[in-house]
């Protein structure tokens, strides 16, 4: 099934109206993601220091229809899908006791760390969004299935 991250909210998450500050979403939604590579077997301090690729995050978008507040427990479910030869999506589902109260893209480029210049994909990463893509495949096959009986 899908990657689900699992986090509380801290003090420090939160703005002067107490709720959760709206550029944290993204930087939690960025430990999801480290935390998903990190479960896959990758190493992440070879990820994301001493690779020759490296995936900046070109795009991101985050709705909210709740807010959240210090001490909530979330549930951050990932998916991630392959756009092209170079870049890929992931979707986030942020959940406080199953109920959904954000959801946030991010789409990534695969870059040549040195020339700065677009590659294909690196194969781990390959791997890791394939893997991803079934498991999720097979995690909404079996919702639907759920839904019918």
């Amino acid at each position: 099934m899908h990657f689900t991250y699992n986090r509380t909210i801290r003090f420090a998450d939160t703005d002067a109206a107490k709720v959760v500050y709206f550029a944290n979403v993204l930087s939690i939604c960025h430990e999801a993601y480290e935390a998903a590579l990190e479960a896959f077997g990758m190493n992440i301090q070879q990820f994301f220091g001493n690779s020759s690729a490296a995936f900046p995050i070109v795009h991101s978008r985050v709705d909210f229809f709740r807010p959240m507040f210090c001490g909530d427990k979330l549930a951050v479910n990932l998916i991630p899908s392959r756009l092209g030869v170079d870049k890929f999506e992931i979707s986030y589902e942020i959940l406080v006791n199953d109920v959904v109260t954000a959801k946030a893209i991010t789409r990534h480029v695969c870059i040549d760390v040195n020339s700065r210049s677009k590659q294909e994909l690196t194969e781990e990463m390959i791997q890791w969004l394939e893997n991803n893509r079934s498991d999720a495949e097979i995690s909404e096959r079996r919702r639907l299935r759920e839904e019918i009986m």
